[in-house]
């Protein structure tokens, strides 16, 4: 057994979840914010057997794009705002982040 844990953006994560429930994998849902952009994220850990790991992972896949946004960069913090130039940056955005671990074993009360 497998617990994946993908980190998603917030945008993604309803088409996600759905897709996922479509086929009957069971997923909980957490709200994370990313340190990067400092934005919303969510987090789904979704446990599946080892022979349905290759069909989640195309889910997660088919369901999380990657897109560019413009995103204004955050002030400096006691830095030397002096040279800071306070322009907005395009960065690549969504997809995800994926960890796989094993489960040794499983309860459920």
């Amino acid at each position: 057994m497998k617990l994946i844990i993908a980190v998603v953006q917030d945008k993604d994560s309803n088409r996600l979840s759905d897709a996922l429930g479509d086929e009957n994998f069971k997923t909980t849902k957490l709200a994370t914010t990313g340190g990067f952009l400092k934005e919303g994220n969510t987090t789904l850990m979704i446990g599946c057997q080892d022979e349905y790991l290759d069909e989640a992972l195309d889910i997660i896949r088919d369901n999380c794009s990657q897109r560019e946004q413009m995103v204004a960069p955050i002030s400096p913090m006691g830095g030397n705002a002096d040279s800071y130039i306070p322009k907005p940056v395009q960065v690549e955005v969504g997809g995800a982040t994926v960890f796989i671990l094993p489960i040794e074993s499983f309860f459920q009360f």
